[in-house]
């Protein structure tokens, strides 16, 4: 490929290769544990689990903060019939010393894509992995799908990674981590979810928006205005004028050229191109992903 790829992208790309009984995905930033990958499988041979997820930490020290221990991903009804995305990561923050005893294998509804074993058995019973999500919510997405298709989903604790966000990145890879996380992508990514399940755009959804772009600000714009002033800004109140006042529409005016620039030459590809059909469970519209990203960029 000479351009870049989403996550699902390179996921499938990778999945038409695979031969064995099992995949395993694993992010770039993972540490893995001594035995992590032997407790993952014997988990899904003892209870014919479609997809296993371990113990998620993250940052350093690692393997001792909690990321991740299960969670819950599930539509729910209300009582005025909308329906609404309810996602949970539990024990987020916590220390693996004092929960471990706490924690115990057991079925699951969510596991995201920082580590997963899944049985390939998923994908014969189902497409793969939908390239509509461009960047966030395709775990969701994965694992909502494989429920509704009838397969289970554990959390084995006995299997620990972390995952570590502040590993260095270089100027090389600025512009792909200013696209992998453009307010573009994102909020294509919001918009397939909310029509693909048809979901009610809620809180939930309003939440998200407000939040576009902070991973920018943490990986990019918080240590360049830490260079930029000689890390002599103590004041929170100082820095927050700063970032949000200077620093963050300079990023949003960037983010939106880069991706309206990669969308224009790259766009339509093969996999890009695809109409997202129409499902009359999901009342998904019949669009094409280049005019949703379109459409996003150009509203950045």
């Amino acid at each position: 490929m000479n351009h870049f790829l989403t996550p699902n992208q390179a996921r499938n790309i990778g999945l038409d290769r695979v031969k064995t009984k099992y995949v395993v995905f694993v992010d770039n930033d993972v540490v893995v544990s001594p035995g992590w990958l032997k407790a993952l499988v014997q988990c899904a041979e003892e209870t014919d689990a479609a997809i296993v997820g371990p113990l998620t930490c993250q940052d350093e020290p690692i393997h001792e903060t909690i990321h991740f221990a299960n969670g819950e991903a599930r539509i729910i009804v209300d009582v005025k019939g909308r329906r609404r995305l309810r996602e949970k990561m539990c024990r987020q923050g916590q220390r693996v010393a004092k929960v471990a005893a706490k924690l115990h294998r057991t079925q699951a509804e969510l596991v995201e894509f920082h580590c997963m074993l899944v049985n390939m058995k998923v994908f014969q019973d189902m497409e793969p992995l939908d390239e509509g999500f461009l960047n966030t919510k395709e775990h969701v997405d994965f694992c909502m799908g494989v429920t509704k298709a009838g397969g289970s989903i554990y959390f084995e604790p006995t299997s620990v990674i972390t995952y570590v966000p502040g590993i260095t990145w270089n100027w090389a890879d600025l512009h792909f981590y200013m696209l992998r996380w453009s307010d573009a992508w994102e909020k294509a990514s919001l918009s397939h979810l909310r029509e693909k399940w048809n979901l009610s755009e809620d809180i939930y959804f309003t939440q998200k928006y407000k939040a576009l772009g902070w991973r920018r600000r943490n990986m990019i714009l918080s240590p360049l205005l830490h260079r930029l002033t000689f890390g002599l800004v103590k004041n929170r109140l100082l820095e927050k004028v700063l970032m949000y006042g200077l620093l963050t529409p300079i990023d949003k005016i960037i983010n939106t050229y880069l991706t309206n620039h990669y969308a224009h030459k790259w766009l339509p590809q093969p996999q890009s191109e695809q109409k997202l059909q129409h499902s009359p469970e999901s009342g998904t519209s019949e669009i094409s992903l280049k005019s949703k990203i379109d459409e996003s960029s150009f509203t950045a």
